[in-house]
């Protein structure tokens, strides 16, 4: 690799800024990556980039630093122009030797500086609360590309800095991190992924001591330190201070599957043998777990074998995200071929869970989040009163928790069986938040030893005697949860609650789409709408921006020739939960029409889109199809009229 001199290279970058170019910004971040970095790919990417007069893709990886959002950092770490210096020797399936040179992409100076940034802030967090010892970290990577490479190189960051570390002997999923931390009792963890995001993404998705994503003060913290850091060489403590690597097989994947057998309300379902159903990772980590626990279940289980191997550049799907209906075709034309009932998904990372069932006229139909979340919140709710569970005496201290973003319709079964609703900020980190609460309010003298020790019952049992027992949550980008042992949203966990909900199904003589169609006639039709503008880049970031700003300080007065009758504005005013707790502000924005029609609008926290959440619904009806017409047409007429009023802001 030839060694270009910076001599050359900088004025060249004045050149560009001075024709704009450049941004002012990219200059800056150039100057600060390469003062940086000890790897000579850096100026050599930088250097070929800048003499081929590729500005847009220079500013697109130097606009910004990169920041912990809603799911830790993410950003690219393929280019959408592959220097010759990035490309070097060329690694497995097809990807670059190196990963992206930038300080908005993934790369070794950004994930290093994150992971040091991290051990930093822990060992003043444990020097504060008086704890000795080594410090204790955990990783798991998906499937994408870097993904082990950063994990490992991490663990030995950590050991450098006189950490112990744990390290999966392959992709794991995101939940299952989250859980090895609360059992083994460590003080943070991170996982490498992009969860659904395209394939030239990647990330860095960062965890606490409770099992759950950074919050406030800690992502603060972990923030402050890891940008202070500017430089990538770091000075190992000695040999005898380092900490110890632990590699982690079967046997952890044991103790979390076995857990989440305990999630069963009714194994007597499962007696008699499960449904059959198609399964797929789409070339992630969900068939790690799920398949077999579904098959030890009693589901008669077939995979897509096209999608079965970890493949990093998901080839046989445009994206994999279980939430868009293209990625589960496979597995639905599989579905077909072999009669299944089910069709299950998960993304790369197994955090979210996307599904298709045979409706009443035999055709298979996907359902949303918003749909799923649904049937399993009412069937959870309604079983935990069956058995007993839950009463009249205790049923206030009985909780279900969505986002904002999520359907009303959940709110309507909380109402009709008496147990309360607690609406978080999008991220399923609030969600999390909320359970350390519901552990904490438990007196320590009535725990016998360790909260993360004791039975499922008995946690449930204390929790519904001193504090809060959470039934179920989830949030409409199909992330759910169903148990605190895990504190981040599980897409395995997903899986095993919903096979029971088909189970029970069965057991009544209904398809799963007609037990829904029961739900909207107790509870009234709901339906919600997800659309998203794609605006990637320096350029798409700033119109990502403006169009938000502008819909904070201008909001809609009228929408769809009908008047809006409440906005609120989570970026300028505060609000508190129905627990009384003060909500952290937000980029989101929530309107309300007259007609019982609503919309939010946010930009999305982990990809390069402005999100727009579209609200209708109905009262209960005789006539279920009139319902759900009057009410597909309604959101149908609200989404023109509101594009069209997005792209007049824009222009």
């Amino acid at each position: 690799m030839i060694h270009h001199e910076m001599s050359d290279l900088l004025p060249l970058l004045d050149k560009a800024v001075e024709n704009g170019d450049l941004l002012v910004s990219s200059r800056e971040n150039i100057a600060a990556l390469l003062a940086g970095t000890n790897t000579p790919v850096a100026e050599a990417a930088v250097t070929e980039l800048a003499q081929a007069g590729e500005w847009n893709e220079l500013n697109d990886r130097f606009f910004k630093t990169l920041a912990f959002g809603t799911g830790g950092l993410r950003g690219r770490t393929v280019g959408r122009v592959i220097t010759k210096a990035e490309h070097g020797a060329g690694g497995p399936l097809g990807r670059p030797e190196h990963p992206c040179v930038g300080t908005a992409t993934m790369n070794f100076y950004n994930v290093g500086r994150a992971i040091r940034g991290m051990i930093a802030y822990i060992k003043q967090h444990r020097e504060a609360n008086g704890i000795e010892g080594k410090p204790s970290f955990a990783f798991a990577e998906d499937t994408r590309h870097f993904s082990r490479d950063f994990a490992e190189f991490c663990a030995k960051v950590c050991n450098d800095h006189g950490c112990d570390a744990y390290i999966f002997e392959s992709a794991r999923a995101t939940p299952q991190l989250s859980f090895l931390i609360r059992e083994l009792r460590l003080d943070s963890g991170v996982v490498l992924t992009a969860s659904h995001n395209p394939a030239q993404d990647n990330g860095f998705k960062a965890y606490f001591n409770q099992g759950a994503q950074l919050v406030e003060p800690h992502a603060s913290g972990v923030l402050e330190e890891f940008q202070s850091i500017t430089e990538e060489a770091y000075q190992p403590v000695a040999q005898a201070d380092r900490g110890s690597l632990t590699v982690l097989g079967a046997e952890a994947d044991r103790r979390y599957v076995d857990k989440l057998k305990t999630l069963l309300l009714r194994p007597d379902l499962l007696e008699n043998g499960g449904a059959k159903v198609v399964f797929t990772n789409l070339h992630g980590t969900g068939g790690h777990i799920s398949v077999p626990i579904l098959r030890e279940l009693g589901f008669d289980v077939l995979t897509v074998k096209e999608q079965d191997a970890a493949d990093g550049r998901f080839p046989t799907v445009a994206s994999p995200n279980p939430e868009n209906a293209p990625a589960l075709q496979m597995a639905i034309d599989l579905a077909e071929k072999e009669n299944a009932e089910i069709v299950i998904g998960t993304d790369p990372d197994c955090d979210r869970m996307g599904v298709a069932v045979r409706n009443d006229a035999g055709e298979m139909q996907l359902l949303t989040g918003n749909q799923i979340g649904s049937l399993m919140a009412w069937y959870r709710t309604k079983t935990m009163f069956d058995l007993g569970i839950l009463n009249d005496s205790n049923r206030g201290h009985a909780v279900l928790i969505k986002t904002y973003v999520t359907t009303e319709l959940q709110t309507a079964i909380a109402e009709k069986f008496g147990v309360n609703m607690v609406d978080t900020l999008t991220g399923f980190k609030f969600i999390s938040d909320k359970l350390q609460k519901y552990e904490n309010g438990i007196p320590a003298s009535k725990i016998n030893g360790n909260y993360r020790d004791i039975s499922e019952e008995e946690s449930r049992k204390l929790r519904l005697e001193y504090s809060r027992f959470f039934i179920f949550g989830g949030e409409e980008s199909y992330g759910y949860l169903g148990a605190d042992f895990v504190r981040d949203k599980d897409g395995n966990m997903a899986a095993v609650m919903f096979a029971e909900v088909a189970a029970y199904a069965k057991s009544v003589g209904k398809t799963i789409a007609g037990l829904l169609d029961d739900i909207y006639s107790e509870f009234g039709f709901h339906l919600e709408d997800g659309k998203a503008m794609v605006m990637e880049g320096a350029e798409g970031a700033a119109q990502i921006k403006a169009l938000n700003d502008s819909y904070s300080n201008t909001p809609p007065t009228e929408v769809d020739g009908v008047a809006v009758s409440r906005v609120r504005d989570f970026a300028k005013e505060q609000f508190e939960d129905s627990e009384g707790d003060t909500l952290p502000n937000a980029g989101m924005l929530i309107v309300e029409l007259e007609d019982g029609r609503s919309f939010a609008v946010r930009p999305s926290g982990t990809e390069p889109k402005i999100k727009f959440y579209l609200f209708g619904k109905d009262a209960p009806s005789d006539d279920l199809e009139a319902s759900k017409q009057k009410i597909r047409d309604g959101l149908a007429s609200l989404w023109v009229a509101l594009e069209a009023d997005a792209q007049a802001r824009m222009s």
